[in-house]
């Protein structure tokens, strides 16, 4: 497992990092989980990303139980804060001071640990002054509970904005979570310029797009039994922005490609993402511990300009560049 830094920071993370979004306490069970965790452990991966709001609050739980006994220091622990938790009352939502402070508290507790390494917004928050926010990061950090500051889903001008607020308040946002794969890549024409200039990187989710880019997604075929398209707690409505034909089509002419590199089609996508030298660490979810085994063998796997050129010119015009999609709710979720 190779190892970068994340953002003009001293941090290192590890290039593949678990992520347990949408399986723990959701789609996988306990057993299945702690398994999926052992094996990312086993492969090298130190880094491991959650938030409050998986499974309202249990994915956090799950998570902690899974790394309890292991040597604090050789993890990287993220999680984030945002989007309604706990009974979804007023003040359980967005980045006002209140919610911040409770919320730290409470992932601290679920994740068994004393801090975590790396706190994000996990959108932005037009309801809360950002000087509060802000301020409320820097006491977090202050009081020993994060150790640093990071952003997922703010796009280029409100990174630029918070960036500025953090340093005149004596602390670095070094971080954003965006989704990105071959088939997303919004961030291109504005975040990633701006976060090279200001010293951040990104931690990107959803490296395979839902899956999609594993090629099991067949054009006018029923979507697979089991799948991330059958699932209704959540994973069918993230997947169906790609589930049409071109889009399906596209991706079965990456299938050659692959096998010229001895890859798998899932491992080609997360060494994709990580050719880009913005980012830091691409989140892998799992449901099965085979899953995590196979897809960390993309760490270290370098693509030649070549390959990247046969990336493009096999996708066409299918991959949605449009830097306006990168987007937080106008108003808090209820």
């Amino acid at each position: 497992m190779e190892h970068r830094h994340l953002g003009r920071s001293g941090l290192k993370i590890s290039e593949i990092i678990y992520g347990n979004w949408l399986t723990h306490a959701s789609q996988v069970e306990d057993d299945r989980a702690t398994a999926c965790v052992r094996a990312a452990l086993d492969s090298g991966i130190s880094t491991f990303d959650t938030a409050d709001v998986y499974a309202n609050t249990a994915a956090e739980e799950v998570l902690g139980r899974a790394l309890a006994g292991e040597r604090r220091e050789g993890l990287e622990i993220l999680t984030k804060v945002y989007w309604p938790t706990g009974p979804k009352g007023h003040n359980d939502v967005g980045l006002s001071r209140k919610h911040i402070m409770e919320s730290i508290d409470g992932s601290l507790r679920r994740l068994q640990t004393d801090y975590v390494d790396l706190y994000q917004a996990h959108r932005y928050d037009y309801e809360t002054p950002l000087e509060e926010t802000m301020q409320a990061f820097a006491d977090v950090v202050r009081f020993g509970k994060a150790l640093y500051i990071g952003v997922s889903e703010w796009n280029a001008d409100q990174i630029r904005a918070g960036h500025q607020l953090a340093r005149e308040l004596g602390f670095q946002l070094i971080s954003n979570q965006p989704q990105y794969s071959m088939l997303w890549r919004v961030i291109e024409e504005r975040v990633v310029p701006t976060s090279r200039e200001l010293g951040l990187s990104q931690i990107v989710w959803s490296p395979v797009a839902q899956g999609i880019l594993t090629g099991k997604y067949e054009p006018g075929a029923e979507a697979p039994k089991g799948s991330r398209a059958k699932d209704e707690k959540g994973g069918a409505d993230m997947i169906k922005r790609f589930l049409n034909d071109p889009v399906l089509e596209a991706v079965q002419k990456l299938k050659p490609i692959a096998a010229e590199q001895d890859l798998t089609m899932a491992q080609l996508a997360v060494a994709w993402v990580l050719s880009n030298d913005n980012v830091a660490g691409a989140i892998i979810g799992a449901s099965r511990p085979e899953q995590v085994t196979e897809n960390v063998k993309a760490s270290g796997v370098r693509l030649s300009a070549e390959v990247l050129a046969q990336i493009d010119e096999a996708l066409g015009d299918i991959p949605e560049t449009d830097p306006g999609k990168t987007l937080s709710p106008a108003q808090r979720p209820a």
